[in-house]
């Protein structure tokens, strides 16, 4: 997940899609329970880390043009300041983006959890508890990127507010295509519109061991759902659009990730996965992983 060059630190901050994503009604807290199955897929982000004589200066630098000011990356190193309670090494850290703002990949969160591993490569010490304590202050799905303990691969289930994961064996056997419609899903907008339509809880949420268990059955007997599709499908005539096309592409399964607002397709083969990126290249983003 990292490499060491001429005194720089180069760390890899890969992508999550969310297999079938429930969410509960909200929280005396204001956050919303979930259950999930997160899986890293083969796309990720790079952050590279150069030391800064200053102590507690972060200064990012990203090329994308939309790329927020205010970022996770930022704020991850705040939050370890704030968490740590001691003077960080000064950094300057040079974000490549490829996974896209607003698709519900976890980009943001991954980003802010390789920043915490590029920290204690530069010799900043910090347990597993402060580490979480870190994660609760940036994001849910931090703690998710935080249990790969390094790992450009890996897959849990996660329920609560993100922040109980359960670390599974992932699978080696699917191969999925990633459509990207081009729109960018706000997350809290997102939240918003389904509580707008959430009333009384749906169907009852599967157990931790039911979920794994479909996870492992085969790919065309999967029953995840994801509760904001419905949602944003609706706000976005492109997403539903994409779901469609996935769908006639021979997907196995398909389905939005996260809040979106990428859609994915799971396919039997590698061949069949080629073919339906061959299809669907024409018309949109897409990408083979």
């Amino acid at each position: 997940m990292f490499k060491t060059m001429l005194g720089e630190i180069r760390v890899y901050a890969p992508a999550k899609i969310n297999l079938g994503l429930r969410v509960l009604p909200k929280r005396e807290d204001g956050y919303h329970s979930i259950e999930s199955v997160f899986a890293t897929v083969g796309l990720s982000d790079v952050l590279t880390v150069q030391p800064l004589a200053k102590k507690n200066v972060c200064k990012v630098f990203c090329s994308q043009a939309d790329f927020p000011q205010e970022n996770t990356v930022n704020a991850a190193y705040q939050a370890a300041m704030r968490v740590l309670g001691r003077d960080l090494p000064g950094i300057s850290v040079q974000l490549t983006k490829r996974i896209p703002l607003g698709g519900g990949l976890g980009g943001g969160s991954s980003d802010a959890a390789a920043l915490l591993v590029a920290l204690q490569k530069l010799g900043v010490a910090m347990t597993g508890q402060e580490a979480n304590k870190i994660a609760a202050l940036v994001g849910s799905d931090v703690f998710f990127f935080l249990s790969l303990d390094g790992k450009p691969e890996g897959a849990a289930l996660v329920w609560g507010r993100g922040e109980l994961v359960k670390p599974i064996a992932p699978r080696s056997d699917l191969h999925y295509v990633l459509v990207f419609p081009g729109v960018h899903s706000s997350t809290a907008k997102a939240y918003a519109a389904l509580d707008e339509r959430m009333g009384k809880p749906g169907d009852e949420c599967l157990s931790l061991d039911q979920l794994e268990s479909v996870y492992r059955s085969p790919v065309k007997d999967w029953t995840f759902t994801n509760d904001f599709t419905p949602v944003i499908a609706a706000e976005y005539s492109k997403v539903r659009q994409a779901l469609e096309d996935i769908k006639s592409s021979g997907a196995l399964f398909s389905d939005m990730s996260g809040s979106g607002s990428t859609v994915f397709g799971v396919y039997e083969s590698a061949s069949q996965a080629k073919g339906a990126l061959n299809f669907l290249s024409g018309k949109w983003n897409a990408t083979l992983l």
